[in-house]
């Protein structure tokens, strides 16, 4: 149970870290530029990544990767920027706080995993913590912003599942490397052609990328797939609810932005979602685990023939 805690606990970090990226982008970053942005978090960490591991997808692998890539931030990042500025972002964020239930449906389908009825429940009270937290009662519905955030849901929510899905011959900081360059090659024509170029950069600017790119993304991105080799997809993904919580927690304590009772509400509603996945989890876990650290119907008794000791 340590080991898992502690692959929970370090999994967290990712989606805490990602709360930051609003106030980074808003403060540090030319405005103006989401693709290009996207292009710039991914593509670099990637190639530095490759650099380290040394070690390029080859056969099906390179195929899985630009498929991963694209899933996990080509398009998912493609989608979640037309959302972000088609819709105010309360309703942008909530809408994509639907992404834990469609992981759900997605693992029962792609990985056999059971639909417990505690983690919908668990994802249902993360969408209403969320929407606590940022819904404002002049938020409006976009179509298309609502369609983009619901497609980037599910990008985001099937790359999850194929990541645990596909299990990769290589560590996850390799596995990282592949995802993230594929991802961000993928996004340099998109860039080219849907938006101009970036104007001279300021300090502040280059130390805004630096930071998207490397702890924003290299980092948290590490973190993530090497909690998704080692947990179920329905456990990661209700994490990334603490994303909207660290964002409002910076934005109270940095840029000095009010923090209401129904925000604090919220707060406690998603960190209760959360604890109820994890508990979800662990109880299905403790349901099918063997009596005694045994299988029942073909470990309790030595073959014949054999002696039953250690070998």
């Amino acid at each position: 149970m340590g080991i898992r805690s502690s692959d929970i606990l370090l999994t967290a970090i990712a989606p805490a870290i990602w709360g930051s990226t609003y106030l980074v982008t808003t403060e540090f970053l030319p405005a103006g530029y989401p693709v290009t942005v996207a292009m710039l978090r991914a593509l670099p960490a990637g190639l530095l990544l490759l650099l380290v591991v040394r070690q390029m997808p080859t056969g099906v692998w390179l195929a899985r990767s630009f498929v991963l890539g694209a899933l996990n931030f080509s398009f998912f990042q493609t989608m979640l920027f037309v959302s972000a500025y088609r819709l105010p972002g309360g309703v942008a964020a909530t809408v994509g706080a639907i992404q834990p239930l469609i992981v759900i449906v997605l693992s029962r389908i792609v990985l056999g995993s059971p639909a417990r009825a505690l983690s919908v429940v668990a994802g249902v009270a993360g969408m209403a913590g969320v929407a606590l937290l940022v819904l404002t009662p002049k938020a409006a519905l976009d179509p298309v912003g609502v369609a983009a955030g619901l497609a980037g849901a599910v990008s985001m929510a099937f790359g999850t599942v194929l990541s645990r899905h596909w299990t990769p011959p290589v560590s996850p900081l390799t596995f990282t490397a592949w995802q993230l360059a594929a991802g961000g090659l993928l996004l340099v024509p998109v860039a080219f052609l849907l938006e101009p170029s970036l104007p001279s950069l300021t300090a502040a600017n280059i130390l805004g990328f630096t930071y998207l790119g490397l702890i924003g993304t290299a980092f948290t991105y590490l973190l993530w797939f090497r909690g998704l080799s080692r947990l179920e997809p329905s456990q990661v993904s209700p994490l990334g609810f603490l994303s909207p919580v660290v964002a409002i927690l910076i934005g109270w304590t940095v840029l000095d932005q009010q923090l209401t009772a129904v925000q604090v509400l919220g707060i406690a509603t998603v960190f209760a979602s959360v604890w109820m996945s994890q508990y979800a989890q662990a109880t299905r876990r403790a349901a099918s685990a063997p009596l005694f650290g045994f299988n029942q119907r073909t470990d309790l008794l030595p073959a014949s023939g054999e002696s039953g000791c250690p070998q």
